[in-house]
């Protein structure tokens, strides 16, 4: 790894409107843009310095260069910065010397960080694209932090609204069977996403925005035939979904928008016949610009130790199944 070296700069004309709408509101854009080329970007006035690798410095310095000479011109959103790294040349941006900024999540609870590579490779791909698959066990923080990253740009106001969406058809049981209304039946399969927003924003404003249709619960079937612009969603246990629903979610994603998928392919209860829609995702999907894929394993657990150790458990007795010959 370099060590971080810094440089000074000056963007001419000195003209506070075109500083504001490169640098967004709270400087929205610029962050953006640090997480992007893995940069520290400070300024006062036109006035920048920028902190990091040697080769990532240098870019991020004509990448703001040709910012600020655009936004004489137009008026620029998140979508239009985000549109514009994109453009950034690929190879560049593989370039092993740079590293990604680290990501931190600011909510209600405090700063959040991811604890360990995966994570922290994890967030800074849910922040640098628009949509994001988090594979792996129980307690690695795949739904964890994707709530708290949505939290923080719904605060941020990068997007209007949050979507948290589950298959509602788990372990051969389908709501028709369940008792209750509508709500009761689907309560159960999204408690676990609830409880991730009680403890980032408190009960209360969860229910105020969920009131009015800020934040949004929702099983998956209830995303077919509509198209999300502006929108944090989140579909996790996406193990359960089918190939033709994983597809249907997919596609429903819009401008402005960043999807989270999350799923632990040890816990499939579909059918045995039918192939998840997540396992085909990671098969069909795996290379396609634009997508991350984040894979976390048992070390990556960040519950009590021993769940770490029942993950390899099961790990291995699944692997000496296959090698045998067997199945459950």
């Amino acid at each position: 790894m370099n060590d971080p070296s810094s440089r000074d700069f000056i963007l001419e004309p000195d003209d506070t409107e075109r500083l504001a709408n490169m640098a967004g509101a709270f400087d929205a854009h610029l962050r953006q843009i640090e997480l992007r080329l893995g940069v520290e970007i400070a300024n006062r006035g036109n006035v920048f310095r920028v902190t990091g690798p040697d080769v990532a410095v240098q870019r991020a310095e004509r990448f703001l260069r040709s910012l600020y000479a655009e936004a004489g011109e137009e008026i620029f959103d998140g979508h239009a910065i985000n549109v514009r790294l994109n453009a950034v040349d690929a190879a560049e941006q593989a370039s092993p010397d740079i590293e990604p900024q680290e990501v931190a999540i600011r909510v209600k609870r405090g700063t959040i960080r991811g604890r360990g590579a995966n994570q922290a490779k994890y967030l800074h791909a849910i922040a640098t694209h628009d949509i994001n698959f988090g594979i792996g066990p129980a307690g690695t923080g795949k739904t964890f932090l994707a709530v708290a990253m949505a939290v923080e740009a719904l605060n941020e106001s990068r997007v209007q609204r949050l979507i948290l969406v589950r298959p509602a058809v788990e372990a051969g049981e389908k709501l028709g069977f369940l008792p209750g209304d509508l709500t009761q039946k689907v309560d159960p399969y999204l408690r676990p996403l609830y409880d991730a927003l009680y403890e980032m924003l408190g009960v209360e404003k969860v229910v105020k925005l969920l009131e009015k249709n800020v934040i949004e619960i929702a099983p998956l079937a209830y995303m077919r035939g509509r198209t999300l612009n502006d929108a944090f969603v989140i579909l996790d246990e996406a193990q359960n979904t089918t190939i033709e629903q994983m597809k249907m979610f997919l596609t429903r994603i819009g401008f402005g928008s960043t999807a989270v998928v999350t799923g632990d392919m040890t816990q499939i209860d579909l059918p045995k016949h039918q192939k998840s829609g997540l396992r085909d995702a990671i098969e069909v999907l795996r290379g396609v610009d634009g997508i991350a894929f984040t894979f976390f394993q048992a070390r990556d657990v960040v519950r009590h130790p021993l769940v770490a150790r029942i993950v390899d458990a099961y790990d291995a007795r699944d692997t000496n199944d296959s090698a045998s010959g067997t199945g459950a």
